[in-house]
């Protein structure tokens, strides 16, 4: 059907004519061809199928003459044609060159070139097309008659391109490997439907199991629903027989039996007695049987003793016990309250159903105690707060878990997305606390020990704590924190030289310890009490100790000849202890020795430990510390020197305190020294101050000119700075001085001292407000607080007596210093005091002076003399 339908496009196109003559089929001659040699107009002959190409050749016009001869045109188009050129058009084509011609009928290129109906005319080779043509012709049923198109005769092309190797037969190894194909497609083919057999089955067999596990997963609920409808026909029951224990009173119980026995049952006190006796025996019965016909319930027998507010009556116990009351634990709801005979009972908070998209939409939430978790959540992603507010991620559970609230305990750590919070115990949340002892020295048969080298003093407190123990004449802290400690001691000596007070520390990370404050106390020429204090900050751990040293580097004075330690009524060692949560800072540093004498002298610092060197640290030129932040300074500053001359003992020495702003100093606080001719001796001066960020503090000791004095610098302790930094957001600082008007002089026998305040109001302490006694300092919350006094001032006493003195029913002495006479030659004297005491609301403490045996006759309001109060809250 297609090489007819291509034959039959091809005939299409050829327009047949008509020949006459003899020679019409071999020549190009346009005219009519007529004779018995021109081949009829068979257009219509069918042609021969072949696998080479034969070109069938439009006849030019009719040839009339018999030797018509082919014009070059004709031979042209009737050229034959092999492979892809058969199917270029006609102009494309290229060229025929000239054939030789042979035999009588040929004519050379230029006869032919110019031949015409009356010239010599040769018989040209019939082509294959024409023969071609002639053959289609014999066949009329192919193509269309000649007057259908045209009259031109009919041409024919046939191609057929053969490419080598596509009609080539295989060869024998081709042949093989064709097979060896076909076979292993075919084993690829079994296999595939084996496998796909197997998943069939596999298939199968997953739908069974995940229909069982639906099935067991409906068995678990319904088990879930039947136990929470036992669990609240429980709870029914419980708070009908909660309900009806409540109803009981005992007192009522008995007053009805009572009068039930004296009206009614007189006869059966016996017998009542009796069940009663039996009812003890059953320790598990919580209410008694019906006595006689009045069915009126017996007491319950409980606990031996009526329990406390937060307790219950355990009757599971034999016998019954007071037990302390269940607090409903993170993640649980309270549903009864914990009475006098059953315990609190709590449920947990299905936060599955109470939140329905806490997981989200996609994901499911299974209920857990006390929390809940959600199915394929990873921890990364809890991270992030997944669990919610009041949650935290418990990775080991892999759950999300209620926050603890800590039941009214300070929150040391908030609760974060993978933690849960850290709760303070009771200790843990104080911020600070204050503890008070007395020195005593031990007598020289229980000691045997010498002054030389070294005599430790014993701490004795009857007060109780749970931050430290005393035992064995010295303190051992059982918390870690950081401590600021005040000795007052009052002592009389006539060792040569001088006799050193000092405080010893004995770290429990090192073997040695480290002598952290010392005070000189010189000999003086007559015998009489001198007052020293002693102070120092530091941070402990827990078995840290502080022991109270005595020292003389005269090898013959020992303490049973010439120490007495004047005794007081009031504890003469406190602490102040500061928790970490604070966030204070401590800080110790010490002075160098001065190889030269003069007179003024401004120390230089270095620093021996800091625990947070960004807070505090020294300046640029080591000669004060510098504050990075705003807060309050507890310091402390101790000084060892050697004086000479005569002015030194008449006009003493100073030590003040400087607090710079921006480039400006004031001073803070100010201490006097009574002077001395050759001899060691010590100044030392304790305050508090407040401070902002980039506020330096600096120190400055002066003198009379024609005084010489060299200052000394070592490792125990007599020349240090010590202080404690804490932020303003815990603590304040209040600073006054004694007023000009109004105070005791003459005989003065426990006179309070009045004092006008000089730095600004703090919230959390005041000075007495005008039409109050000014001598008062009120504190207006509850806290820690720390006093440091320096007096300065003439007397004539043999005795003076500086007490630190609390107001109200609770009030009483809180520290006492006490100090001799003045030295020969000086014209002016100090005393002062240093203490740490637990303050409320409402707190009020005021400063007395007692004389004994002479008089006062000035106390110094410009220079020498200052309070300073520190309050941390608790």
């Amino acid at each position: 059907m297609l090489s007819s339908a291509v034959l039959l496009l091809l005939l299409a196109s050829v327009h047949a004519d008509i020949c006459r003559g003899k020679t019409c089929s071999q020549t190009g001659d346009p005219r009519p061809c007529t004779g018995e040699h021109c081949p009829g107009s068979r257009s219509s002959r069918p042609v021969r199928h072949s696998h080479y190409a034969t070109t069938a050749v439009v006849r030019p016009a009719a040839c009339t003459d018999e030797d018509c001869v082919r014009s070059p045109e004709s031979t042209n188009h009737t050229r034959d044609c092999k492979g892809f050129e058969c199917r270029l058009p006609l102009r494309i084509r290229p060229r025929v060159r000239a054939r030789a011609c042979v035999g009588e009928s040929c004519v050379d290129g230029a006869a032919s070139e110019d031949s015409s109906p009356s010239g010599a005319e040769q018989l040209l080779p019939v082509h294959l097309a024409d023969r071609a043509a002639q053959f289609l012709g014999d066949f009329p049923e192919f193509g269309y008659p000649s007057p259908e198109v045209g009259g031109a005769p009919l041409g024919v092309q046939l191609t057929c391109d053969v490419k080598p190797g596509e009609n080539e037969v295989p060869s024998e190894d081709a042949l093989i490997l064709h097979l060896q194909l076909a076979k292993g497609q075919e084993k690829l083919v079994e296999a595939l439907r084996a496998q796909q057999v197997v998943i069939r089955d596999l298939q199968h067999k997953l739908a069974d199991q995940q229909e069982a596990l639906l099935s067991q997963q409906r068995h678990i609920l319904e088990q879930q629903g039947r136990m929470y409808e036992q669990m609240d026909a429980v709870k029914a029951q419980y708070g009908l027989l909660l309900d009806t224990v409540k109803q009981v009173s005992f007192r009522g119980l008995q007053g009805e039996l009572q009068s039930y026995f004296e009206s009614h049952l007189a006869g059966l006190q016996s017998q009542a007695r009796s069940h009663l006796q039996n009812a003890v025996h059953k320790a598990d019965a919580k209410v008694m049987d019906v006595v006689g016909e009045a069915h009126i319930p017996q007491p319950l027998i409980g606990c031996p003793s009526a329990c406390g507010a937060d307790h219950f009556c355990d009757f599971q116990r034999d016998p019954p016990q007071c037990e302390k009351c269940t607090m409903c634990p993170p993640g649980f709801f309270l549903i009864s309250s914990c009475s006098p005979t059953a315990d609190t009972m709590c449920q947990d908070r299905d936060e599955c159903l109470g939140l329905p998209n806490i997981c989200g939409e996609r994901v499911k939430c299974l209920n857990t105690p006390g929390g809940f978790r959600c199915l394929g959540v990873s921890a990364r992603e809890a991270e992030k707060g997944f669990c919610g507010h009041n949650y935290f991620y418990n990775q080991e559970l892999q759950e999300c878990q209620a926050c603890s609230d800590c039941d009214g305990h300070a929150v040391v750590v908030p609760c974060m997305a993978v933690a849960d919070s850290v709760c303070a115990s009771p200790s843990e949340g104080r911020l600070s606390q204050s503890w008070s002892a007395t020195v005593v020295v031990p007598s020289a048969r229980k000691s045997r020990g010498h002054v030389f080298p070294g005599l430790q003093l014993s701490v004795r407190s009857k007060e109780s704590s749970d931050l430290l123990s005393s035992d064995g004449g010295q303190v051992t802290f059982l918390q870690h924190g950081l401590l600021w400690l005040d000795l007052n001691l009052a002592i009389k000596h006539s060792c040569r030289n001088f006799l050193q007070v000092g405080l010893r520390f004995n770290s429990s990370q090192e073997e040695e310890g480290q002598d952290l404050s010392g005070v000189r106390i010189e000999q003086p020429e007559g015998k009489y009490i001198q007052g020293a204090s002693v102070s120092a900050g530091l941070e402990v751990e827990p078995n840290d100790t502080v022991s109270v040293l005595l020292r003389s580097p005269n090898q013959h004075c020992n303490q049973s000849k010439d120490l007495h330690v004047y005794d007081v009524t009031t504890p003469t060692f406190s602490l102040l202890w500061l928790s970490h949560d604070t966030g204070a800072v401590a800080m110790s540093a010490d002075m160098s020795l001065l190889a030269h004498y003069q007179a003024n002298y401004r120390p230089t610092f270095r620093i021996t430990s800091v625990s947070d060197p960004y807070m505090v640290g020294l300046t640029h030129d080591s000669r004060g510390v510098r504050f990075t932040e705003s807060g309050v300074v507890k310091f402390v500053l101790q000084q060892a020197l050697y004086s000479m001359g005569h002015t030194c003992i008449r006009e003493g020495f100073f030590l003040i305190a400087y607090a710079s702003r921006n480039g400006t100093g004031q001073e803070a606080a100010q201490a006097f020294k009574t002077g001395v001719n050759y001899r060691d001796t010590s100044i030392t001066l304790s305050g508090t101050v407040a401070v902002s960020g980039g506020d330096t503090l600096s120190f400055e000791i002066t003198s009379p000119s024609q005084c010489s004095i060299r200052y000394f610098g070592d490792s125990t302790g007599i020349s240090m700075l010590s202080l404690v930094w804490i932020p303003s957001a815990v603590s304040s600082a209040l600073t006054a001085t004694v007023a000009k008007a109004g105070q005791p002089l003459g005989a003065v026998r426990n006179k309070p001292l009045t004092f006008q305040q000089v730095s600004p109001d703090s919230p959390q302490v005041r000075l007495a407000r005008s039409g109050e006694a000014k001598k008062n300092f009120v504190f207006l919350e509850r806290g820690t607080a720390n006093v440091a006094l320096n007096l300065r001032l003439i007397h004539s006493c043999n005795i003076v007596k500086v007490t630190l003195q609390r107001s109200g029913s609770s009030g009483g002495p809180v520290a006492q210093q006490v100090s001799g006479h003045m030295p020969e030659g000086s014209e002016w004297a100090s005393v002062g005091l240093r203490a740490s005491f637990q303050v409320e609301n409402g707190t009020a403490v005021y400063v007395t002076l007692d004389c004994i045996r002479g008089r006062i006759n000035q106390i110094s309001h410009d220079g020498g003399t200052n309070i300073s109060i520190l309050w941390v809250a608790a």
